[in-house]
């Protein structure tokens, strides 16, 4: 495929960074994905964010199952191509995407079924921001397949070597959702004013139109995709081994989001404004956490090609050359979010009561940059040699110690605030604990 790229040859900076930067920027597409809707529902109210915030929980909740086929496709995909067994690539590939199918109409059904209860469990305080959430999350998550499907799609072309096809798709996306937003909030021309109905259509919709072009893209891809075969039966052994690789990190995304679920529930009793301000802020700091989640993904295909391939000493040199970017760019996020908090937050909502809300989040969180930015790229590596576990018990046990720290911190003159410190401690030191584990366990490995 010409635009693949060759991970077990040739300098491991230049065969890293060509693979890492369109995933990056896939990465930044996707926030400005997110992003957008902000900035034309931040347009319609506060409580509209609210509304948005609240449902957008179970989204993050729907990506934790999806990295389950995701990251276990990826990496059994990578090592099967790494050691050159291409039958066993194409197969994992096949069960990876049976099992996101799957899990994506199920959560979809269990989504519309029990909307009103899931929306509930915030306890939202007006019966506005409840029905827009209900609507919203009914939508977004309903159709979650399309997300579930873009997702293992990527991983795998990722484990190929072709992170191109995959930006492409996903601006796309972009450009569908900037031009459909305000169109289907506000109402243009000929089409009704519908608000946050609007929006999650939108977004729907251009996950749809990025899954058609994943197919149209790799259908006549002679290494895997012309041989996939979908309607085959699936493979126990094949299901068996992806669910081992990708179980830790889904149980640890979706952990994640149960404790940001329990946050957020915190974050209610100081008002809907202040839900409003996490789901703004959240999406700003997502500038740091998904590029280098997009890095991530770059490290883990390296590392699991030339694992693979038994190439143990390129695979630590992808990893060392990796952290030097990464640590770059977390420097440079912690700085932008701790020097500029107010014009950046200003963009998404400008109402003047708000915003000294929204500074102190992003000033807060702005300390932890640095560090968030090592554990993802850490936890890239772990997955990458096939060792999902050790990053999921170090951030299940620090993201779990969040709540009694936030509980502790909030009856302190911080108040909210304290919320936001419990948040930016514990990522402190998962980024340092993470990456302290990972050099024991690579010395085992190697040795």
């Amino acid at each position: 495929m010409r635009q693949k790229i060759d991970l077990l040859n040739g300098p491991v900076f230049s065969s890293l960074t060509k693979l890492a930067l369109p995933i990056m920027a896939t990465s930044l597409v996707q926030m400005a994905y997110n992003l957008t809707d902000m900035i034309w529902i931040g347009r319609i109210s506060s409580d509209a964010v609210a509304s948005v915030g609240a449902a957008g929980m179970y989204m993050w909740f729907a990506n934790g199952i999806a990295s389950l086929a995701k990251m276990g496709g990826q990496v059994k995909v990578g090592h099967a191509l790494g050691a050159r067994e291409d039958e066993e690539a194409v197969s994992y590939a096949r069960n990876a995407i049976q099992l996101a199918l799957f899990f994506g109409l199920l959560y979809g059904f269990l989504s519309i079924v029990f909307q009103v209860p899931l929306i509930g469990f915030f306890r939202l305080n007006s019966p506005a921001v409840i029905k827009d959430a209900q609507v919203y999350l009914a939508v977004t998550c309903g159709l979650v397949v399309f997300s579930f499907l873009n997702q293992v799609l990527t991983g795998i072309l990722t484990a190929m070597g072709n992170s191109r096809t995959s930006l492409l798709a996903t601006a796309t996306g972009l450009i569908i959702n900037i031009v459909l937003d305000p169109v289907l909030i506000f109402g243009v021309g000929p089409f009704p004013h519908l608000g946050v109905l609007g929006a999650a259509i939108a977004t729907v919709f251009a996950q749809a139109v990025v899954t058609c072009m994943f197919i149209l893209a790799v259908k006549n891809e002679p290494e895997i995709f012309l041989r996939l075969h979908l309607l085959t039966r699936p493979s126990l052994s094949a299901i068996q081994e992806i669910i081992r690789i990708g179980l830790p990190s889904s149980l640890q995304n979706m952990l994640f989001t149960a404790i940001s679920m329990i946050i957020a529930r915190m974050v209610a009793g100081f008002g809907d404004a202040a839900v409003a301000v996490q789901k703004v802020g959240s999406q700003i700091e997502s500038i740091s956490w998904m590029t280098s989640d997009g890095f991530a993904a770059a490290v883990n295909s390296f590392i699991a090609q030339n694992f693979g391939a038994g190439n143990l000493s390129r695979a630590r040199k992808g990893y060392q050359k990796s952290m030097v970017v990464v640590l770059l760019w977390g420097a440079f996020c912690t700085f932008v979010l701790i020097v500029f908090p107010e014009p950046i937050f200003r963009i998404f909502i400008p109402e003047a009561d708000i915003l000294p809300m929204g500074v102190d989040y992003l000033r807060i969180l702005g300390v932890s940059q640095l560090f968030m930015c090592m554990e993802i790229t850490t936890a890239g590596a772990f997955a990458g040699l096939g060792k999902t576990l050790p990053p999921s018990i170090v951030s299940i046990t620090l993201n779990c110690a969040r709540i009694p720290l936030a509980f502790a911190l909030i009856s302190t003159p911080l108040g909210l605030n304290g919320i936001w410190w419990s948040i930016t401690i514990s990522s402190i030191f998962k980024g340092i604990v993470l990456v302290l584990v990972y050099q024991i366990r690579w010395k085992k490995q190697a040795g």
